[in-house]
């Protein structure tokens, strides 16, 4: 499945996640990751993430699509992040 994770987390927080986010998924802005995932590897993700999380203060929103190819994706102004792999 294709992901776009969102997260809010306190500034003692972040680092953690975003180093968490890096192993599932590409950055492509601040607090904004995307890409195809597993639905086991997004449960490990989210277990993960919830040992360190604070649910009173942070938050991480999940948008699932079956593929990439169903999701529009439209970037005005600068992309942060070009997604493209070099070898």
């Amino acid at each position: 499945m294709y992901v776009i994770l969102v997260y809010d987390c306190g500034e003692k927080r972040v680092n953690k996640m975003r180093k968490l986010c890096r192993r599932y998924l590409h950055w492509i802005q601040n607090s904004v990751f995307e890409g195809e995932i597993s639905e086991v590897k997004l449960k490990e993700l989210l277990l993960e993430a919830d040992q360190f999380i604070d649910k009173a203060y942070d938050s991480i929103i999940v948008f699932k699509s079956r593929e990439q190819k169903w999701l529009d994706k439209q970037i005005v102004g600068q992309e942060k992040n070009d997604l493209d792999n070099f070898i």
